[in-house]
Protein backbone atom coordinates (compact mmCIF):
# COMPACT_ATOMS: atom_id res chain seq x y z
CA UNK A 1 0.00 0.00 0.00
CA UNK A 2 1.27 3.41 -1.12
CA UNK A 3 1.83 5.63 2.29
CA UNK A 4 0.44 8.95 2.75
CA UNK A 5 2.19 11.97 0.14
CA UNK A 6 2.81 15.31 1.07
CA UNK A 7 3.31 18.88 -0.39
CA UNK A 8 3.67 22.25 0.13
CA UNK A 9 0.32 24.41 -0.39
CA UNK A 10 1.78 27.72 -1.08
CA UNK A 11 -0.52 31.04 -1.26
CA UNK A 12 2.19 32.99 -3.69
CA UNK A 13 1.79 36.22 -1.90
CA UNK A 14 4.28 38.64 -1.00
CA UNK A 15 7.48 37.52 -0.31
CA UNK A 16 6.23 34.53 -2.42
CA UNK A 17 5.01 36.16 -5.01
CA UNK A 18 8.39 35.98 -6.65
CA UNK A 19 8.47 32.53 -8.77
CA UNK A 20 12.27 32.17 -8.55
CA UNK A 21 12.07 32.03 -5.06
CA UNK A 22 8.85 29.34 -5.56
CA UNK A 23 10.83 27.70 -7.96
CA UNK A 24 14.00 27.79 -5.72
CA UNK A 25 11.67 26.53 -2.51
CA UNK A 26 10.23 23.38 -4.32
CA UNK A 27 13.85 22.31 -5.62
CA UNK A 28 14.55 21.98 -2.00
CA UNK A 29 11.16 20.44 -1.13
CA UNK A 30 12.21 17.60 -3.24
CA UNK A 31 15.57 17.27 -1.97
CA UNK A 32 14.10 17.23 0.96
CA UNK A 33 11.91 14.23 -0.06
CA UNK A 34 8.31 16.37 -0.25
CA UNK A 35 5.42 14.89 -3.33
CA UNK A 36 4.42 17.82 -4.46
CA UNK A 37 4.27 21.64 -4.43
CA UNK A 38 0.63 23.16 -5.10
CA UNK A 39 -0.12 26.92 -5.44
CA UNK A 40 -3.29 28.91 -4.84
CA UNK A 41 -4.65 30.49 -8.14
CA UNK A 42 -5.42 34.22 -7.51
CA UNK A 43 -5.81 37.88 -9.09
CA UNK A 44 -5.60 39.47 -5.79
CA UNK A 45 -6.16 38.94 -1.70
CA UNK A 46 -7.30 41.22 0.75
CA UNK A 47 -5.12 43.44 3.05
CA UNK A 48 -2.16 43.28 4.29
CA UNK A 49 -1.38 41.07 0.96
CA UNK A 50 -0.35 43.38 -1.47
CA UNK A 51 1.71 41.14 -4.18
CA UNK A 52 0.06 38.17 -5.86
CA UNK A 53 2.56 36.05 -8.56
CA UNK A 54 0.70 34.69 -11.53
CA UNK A 55 -0.02 30.84 -10.85
CA UNK A 56 0.99 29.50 -14.22
CA UNK A 57 4.27 31.13 -14.90
CA UNK A 58 5.49 30.46 -11.26
CA UNK A 59 4.49 26.29 -12.25
CA UNK A 60 6.72 26.68 -15.22
CA UNK A 61 9.30 28.17 -13.01
CA UNK A 62 8.43 24.91 -10.61
CA UNK A 63 8.66 22.42 -13.60
CA UNK A 64 12.16 23.65 -14.74
CA UNK A 65 13.48 23.73 -11.26
CA UNK A 66 12.40 19.83 -10.17
CA UNK A 67 12.41 16.47 -11.50
CA UNK A 68 10.00 14.45 -9.55
CA UNK A 69 7.50 16.69 -7.91
CA UNK A 70 4.08 16.51 -8.67
CA UNK A 71 2.87 20.33 -8.94
CA UNK A 72 -0.18 22.55 -10.34
CA UNK A 73 -3.05 24.98 -9.64
CA UNK A 74 -4.66 24.31 -6.29
CA UNK A 75 -7.32 25.59 -7.13
CA UNK A 76 -7.77 27.50 -10.38
CA UNK A 77 -11.12 28.82 -10.84
CA UNK A 78 -11.68 27.57 -14.20
CA UNK A 79 -15.16 30.03 -14.94
CA UNK A 80 -12.74 32.67 -15.21
CA UNK A 81 -10.45 31.29 -17.39
CA UNK A 82 -10.68 30.38 -21.29
CA UNK A 83 -10.99 27.05 -21.39
CA UNK A 84 -9.32 26.78 -24.61
CA UNK A 85 -6.34 28.80 -23.14
CA UNK A 86 -6.20 26.40 -20.25
CA UNK A 87 -6.14 23.71 -22.67
CA UNK A 88 -2.73 25.04 -24.12
CA UNK A 89 -1.30 25.85 -20.64
CA UNK A 90 -2.39 22.82 -19.06
CA UNK A 91 -0.86 20.46 -22.11
CA UNK A 92 2.17 22.69 -22.42
CA UNK A 93 2.88 22.28 -18.71
CA UNK A 94 2.52 18.60 -18.50
CA UNK A 95 5.25 18.55 -21.70
CA UNK A 96 7.32 20.64 -19.83
CA UNK A 97 7.85 18.17 -16.53
CA UNK A 98 7.94 15.16 -18.29
CA UNK A 99 3.82 14.48 -16.88
CA UNK A 100 3.92 16.04 -13.28
CA UNK A 101 1.04 18.21 -13.46
CA UNK A 102 -2.32 17.69 -11.60
CA UNK A 103 -5.06 20.38 -12.30
CA UNK A 104 -6.81 21.48 -9.23
CA UNK A 105 -10.47 23.30 -10.03
CA UNK A 106 -13.19 24.81 -8.02
CA UNK A 107 -15.59 27.51 -8.44
CA UNK A 108 -13.62 30.48 -6.54
CA UNK A 109 -15.37 32.95 -4.49
CA UNK A 110 -15.65 36.70 -4.27
CA UNK A 111 -15.41 36.10 -0.80
CA UNK A 112 -11.88 37.31 0.54
CA UNK A 113 -10.78 40.24 -2.03
CA UNK A 114 -13.70 40.89 -4.24
CA UNK A 115 -11.67 39.53 -7.01
CA UNK A 116 -14.51 38.19 -9.26
CA UNK A 117 -16.66 41.52 -9.00
CA UNK A 118 -13.84 43.66 -9.07
CA UNK A 119 -12.82 42.13 -12.64
CA UNK A 120 -16.28 41.76 -13.95
CA UNK A 121 -16.37 38.02 -13.54
CA UNK A 122 -19.59 35.47 -12.99
CA UNK A 123 -20.82 36.41 -9.47
CA UNK A 124 -23.69 33.44 -9.53
CA UNK A 125 -23.10 30.21 -8.28
CA UNK A 126 -24.60 28.57 -10.30
CA UNK A 127 -23.43 29.69 -13.59
CA UNK A 128 -19.87 29.33 -12.14
CA UNK A 129 -20.78 25.88 -11.94
CA UNK A 130 -21.75 25.42 -15.09
CA UNK A 131 -19.28 26.92 -16.62
CA UNK A 132 -16.84 24.95 -14.63
CA UNK A 133 -18.16 21.53 -15.92
CA UNK A 134 -18.72 22.83 -19.19
CA UNK A 135 -14.80 24.15 -19.21
CA UNK A 136 -13.75 20.06 -18.30
CA UNK A 137 -15.83 18.89 -20.96
CA UNK A 138 -13.52 20.81 -23.52
CA UNK A 139 -10.42 19.80 -21.42
CA UNK A 140 -10.81 16.31 -21.37
CA UNK A 141 -11.86 16.67 -25.35
CA UNK A 142 -8.80 18.59 -25.78
CA UNK A 143 -6.26 16.35 -24.03
CA UNK A 144 -7.30 13.42 -26.60
CA UNK A 145 -5.61 15.14 -29.34
CA UNK A 146 -8.55 14.90 -31.70
CA UNK A 147 -10.34 17.97 -32.57
CA UNK A 148 -12.73 19.35 -30.41
CA UNK A 149 -16.32 20.21 -31.41
CA UNK A 150 -17.74 21.97 -28.58
CA UNK A 151 -21.30 24.21 -28.54
CA UNK A 152 -22.02 24.61 -25.31
CA UNK A 153 -24.23 27.15 -23.05
CA UNK A 154 -21.15 29.29 -22.28
CA UNK A 155 -18.17 28.39 -24.79
CA UNK A 156 -17.83 27.25 -27.92
CA UNK A 157 -14.77 25.31 -29.79
CA UNK A 158 -15.45 24.31 -33.44
CA UNK A 159 -13.07 21.54 -34.94
CA UNK A 160 -9.21 23.20 -32.78
CA UNK A 161 -7.26 20.41 -32.00
CA UNK A 162 -4.70 21.12 -29.27
CA UNK A 163 -1.66 19.94 -29.71
CA UNK A 164 0.69 18.41 -28.61
CA UNK A 165 -1.08 16.28 -25.80
CA UNK A 166 -0.38 15.89 -22.28
CA UNK A 167 2.02 13.37 -22.05
CA UNK A 168 -0.30 11.70 -18.72
CA UNK A 169 -2.97 9.53 -20.03
CA UNK A 170 -6.03 10.44 -21.10
CA UNK A 171 -4.92 13.39 -19.93
CA UNK A 172 -4.21 15.19 -17.24
CA UNK A 173 -5.04 14.40 -13.63
CA UNK A 174 -8.37 16.44 -12.10
CA UNK A 175 -9.20 17.38 -8.43
CA UNK A 176 -12.02 18.92 -7.97
CA UNK A 177 -12.33 21.19 -5.15
CA UNK A 178 -15.85 22.00 -3.05
CA UNK A 179 -16.73 21.71 0.87
CA UNK A 180 -17.32 18.35 1.98
CA UNK A 181 -21.23 18.47 3.20
CA UNK A 182 -21.75 19.84 -0.43
CA UNK A 183 -23.01 17.02 -3.03
CA UNK A 184 -22.18 18.68 -6.51
CA UNK A 185 -18.77 18.59 -5.70
CA UNK A 186 -18.61 15.41 -5.02
CA UNK A 187 -20.39 14.41 -7.90
CA UNK A 188 -17.93 16.17 -10.04
CA UNK A 189 -15.16 14.69 -8.03
CA UNK A 190 -16.22 11.33 -8.87
CA UNK A 191 -16.13 11.93 -12.47
CA UNK A 192 -12.46 12.78 -12.23
CA UNK A 193 -9.05 11.99 -10.44
CA UNK A 194 -9.22 13.52 -6.96
CA UNK A 195 -11.00 15.88 -4.94
CA UNK A 196 -10.05 18.36 -2.36
CA UNK A 197 -12.35 19.26 0.43
CA UNK A 198 -12.17 22.74 1.54
CA UNK A 199 -11.86 24.29 5.05
CA UNK A 200 -11.47 20.00 6.21
CA UNK A 201 -12.38 20.35 10.02
CA UNK A 202 -11.95 16.53 11.47
CA UNK A 203 -11.31 13.32 10.13
CA UNK A 204 -14.68 12.19 10.57
CA UNK A 205 -15.36 14.30 7.57
CA UNK A 206 -13.22 13.23 5.74
CA UNK A 207 -14.47 9.61 5.89
CA UNK A 208 -17.75 10.25 5.01
CA UNK A 209 -16.76 12.52 1.94
CA UNK A 210 -14.52 8.83 0.89
CA UNK A 211 -17.74 6.96 1.71
CA UNK A 212 -19.72 9.22 -0.60
CA UNK A 213 -16.98 9.59 -3.29
CA UNK A 214 -16.64 5.57 -3.53
CA UNK A 215 -20.68 5.18 -3.95
CA UNK A 216 -20.20 7.82 -6.92
CA UNK A 217 -17.30 6.64 -8.75
CA UNK A 218 -18.18 4.21 -11.78
CA UNK A 219 -14.75 2.79 -11.49
CA UNK A 220 -14.07 2.34 -7.97
CA UNK A 221 -10.51 0.35 -9.09
CA UNK A 222 -9.23 3.39 -10.74
CA UNK A 223 -6.54 5.66 -8.91
CA UNK A 224 -8.09 8.44 -6.97
CA UNK A 225 -6.81 10.76 -4.58
CA UNK A 226 -8.29 12.36 -1.63
CA UNK A 227 -6.17 15.70 -0.44
CA UNK A 228 -6.53 16.71 3.23
CA UNK A 229 -4.93 20.45 3.45
CA UNK A 230 -3.96 20.16 7.37
CA UNK A 231 -1.84 23.21 9.24
CA UNK A 232 1.52 22.04 9.90
CA UNK A 233 1.81 20.41 13.52
CA UNK A 234 -0.89 18.46 13.40
CA UNK A 235 -1.14 14.70 12.57
CA UNK A 236 -2.31 13.64 9.41
CA UNK A 237 -2.25 9.79 10.13
CA UNK A 238 -6.40 10.00 11.60
CA UNK A 239 -7.05 11.65 8.29
CA UNK A 240 -4.90 8.93 6.29
CA UNK A 241 -6.82 6.33 8.30
CA UNK A 242 -10.01 7.88 6.41
CA UNK A 243 -9.28 7.99 3.52
CA UNK A 244 -6.73 10.66 2.34
CA UNK A 245 -4.02 9.57 -0.05
CA UNK A 246 -2.37 13.45 0.04
CA UNK A 247 -1.51 15.96 3.12
CA UNK A 248 -0.72 19.69 1.66
CA UNK A 249 0.76 21.39 4.57
CA UNK A 250 -1.48 24.87 5.01
CA UNK A 251 -0.04 28.30 5.20
CA UNK A 252 -1.99 31.03 6.51
CA UNK A 253 -1.98 33.46 3.37
CA UNK A 254 -2.63 37.16 5.54
CA UNK A 255 0.59 36.10 7.10
CA UNK A 256 2.72 33.42 5.21
CA UNK A 257 6.65 34.12 4.85
CA UNK A 258 9.14 32.70 2.94
CA UNK A 259 11.18 31.48 6.39
CA UNK A 260 8.03 30.07 7.45
CA UNK A 261 7.72 27.97 4.58
CA UNK A 262 11.47 26.99 4.61
CA UNK A 263 11.22 25.74 8.24
CA UNK A 264 8.10 23.47 7.65
CA UNK A 265 9.63 22.23 4.27
CA UNK A 266 13.38 21.41 6.60
CA UNK A 267 10.98 19.89 8.79
CA UNK A 268 10.10 17.10 5.91
CA UNK A 269 6.86 15.25 4.61
CA UNK A 270 4.93 12.68 6.70
CA UNK A 271 6.67 9.36 7.02
CA UNK A 272 5.37 5.96 7.13
CA UNK A 273 1.71 6.61 7.28
CA UNK A 274 -0.30 4.33 5.34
Amino acid sequence: MTGLRSALWLPIFDELADPVVVARLAAEAEEAGWHGVFVWDHVRWREPVRQVADPWITLAAIATATERLRFGPMVTPLARRRPAKVAKETATLDLLSGGRLTLGVGLGSDRFAQELSATGEELDDRQRGQMLDESLEILAAAWSGGPVHHHGRHYTVDGVSFLPRPVQRPGVPVWAAGFPGNVKPLRRAARHDGFFPVNLERPEQLADVVATITGLRQDATAPFDIAAALPPGTDPAPYAKAGATWWLAEFEPDTVSLDQVRGVLRDGPAEGIQ
